[in-house]
């Protein structure tokens, strides 16, 4: 450890699976082979294979989520702050995985991707993705290539949440717990239209090219427009208010001109939109915001009554008084959809200011809940065991 409550340094894995002809094939018909995944682990399985807890991320997630990549690295995993020796996932106790999702641009197959059919990028010959394909491309790493059975856990955040969804669904003789967190089980339409905003102002980009431009200059201002756009909404008018008010950037008064920000908050979100055109595709994003756009468990299943009928493990459904992007009432859907077909289920409104990031920040009071229900089903698990 390179500090106290820290991982220390961690790797990022690579696994190959679906070599054609046994291709992987997708929700919308297509197949697509060989995939990639970029995974990482931390902590130890036990012999029993009974501590597994599997990480999904949010859109703009990878499988980096705890640790470091070097003692240098400056930035730590995504759920550093979750994720480590005594903290509300203890990697003492558990063994936790986490994969970047097929479409990604952080090391799985994605359409930056070279398409073997033609040697070059697939840009947008790449085939659409669903929760549901995401989710079986997770199953295939955990089952078949680290061995694991049984899911003590699945948990994550926002789009994260979606996938902890599909899985009690998919696959629920694997899922013991799940923990969706800040999520819901179908975007709704002021969902759909932010995200079409964003993809809009990647589209309007004249270096996005239809998706063809990775032999030239990427289509940087659409997608930092696009960041921009997403992360107002991960923010609350209240926090928003409370960090920058009207407080002016390196400035005493306004300029009346249309040159440097003149506000804290405008010079904040072009440091967003900046930073996040550094590490992220606009291809993926597309692909991404759109899998979120088409998950709607009610429409694939009649109801979502029906939708969970057939799941087994217990849920711990998460969410925060100040997220408007993913609303409690959101939450308590699930909740009242679980309950009826029997799911023990436990619901935990968190107060906070932060909207709907706030599942990212340091907050003991996250940690603590999760920490004993991870540790209520290890112990269930184990006595029934023995």
């Amino acid at each position: 450890m390179d500090a106290i409550g820290s991982i220390g340094v961690v790797e990022t894995r690579q696994w190959c699976f679906a070599e054609p002809p046994d291709e992987l094939k997708l929700r919308s018909g297509a197949s697509i082979g060989p995939v990639d995944v970029a995974y990482e682990t931390y902590g130890e399985l036990t012999p029993e294979r009974d501590n597994a807890v599997l990480i999904c991320h949010a859109l703009s997630g990878d499988a980096h989520v705890a640790g470091r990549h070097s003692p240098d690295d400056p930035k730590a995993g995504w759920w550093d702050v979750m994720i480590g020796p005594g903290k509300g996932i203890d990697t003492d106790r558990y063994f936790v995985i986490c994969s970047n999702c097929i479409g990604g641009c952080k090391g799985s197959t994605g359409p930056s991707s070279i398409n073997p059919a033609t040697g070059r990028p697939y840009g947008l010959d790449f085939p659409m993705v669903t929760m549901q394909d995401m989710v079986k491309v997770q199953h295939a790493l955990v089952k078949e290539h680290l061995g694991v059975d049984r899911l003590l856990c699945v948990t994550g955040g926002s789009m994260g949440g979606m996938q902890v969804l599909q899985w009690a669904i998919d696959y629920p003789e694997m899922v013991v717990s799940a923990i969706p967190i800040a999520t819901t089980s179908r975007l709704s339409a002021q969902g759909i239209a932010f995200d079409e905003v964003g993809r809009q102002a990647i589209y309007g980009d004249p270096d996005w090219n239809n998706g063809d431009y990775h032999d030239g200059t990427p289509p940087a201002r659409g997608l930092g427009v696009a960041r921009m756009v997403g992360h107002i909404t991960y923010l609350s008018d209240r926090s928003m208010r409370e960090k920058f008010g009207r407080g002016l950037q390196d400035r005493e008064e306004v300029g009346y001109d249309f040159g440097p920000p003149d506000f804290q908050v405008e010079s904040y979100l072009r440091y967003k939109g900046d930073s996040f055109v550094a590490r992220f595709d606009a291809n993926s994003y597309l692909y991404i915001t759109k899998a979120m756009d088409y998950f709607d468990l009610e429409a694939d299943y009649g109801s979502l009554v029906n939708a969970f009928s057939g799941v087994r493990g217990r849920f711990l459904v998460i969410s925060y008084t100040g997220d408007w992007l993913f609303p409690t009432y959101q939450s308590k859907e699930i909740v009242r959809a679980l309950q009826a077909n029997g799911v023990v289920t436990t619901f935990c409104e968190l107060a906070s200011d932060y909207g709907h990031d706030a599942f990212l920040l340091e907050d003991e009071q996250l940690a603590q809940v999760i920490r004993e229900f991870l540790r209520h089903q290890q112990r269930s698990v184990r006595e029934q065991r023995a």
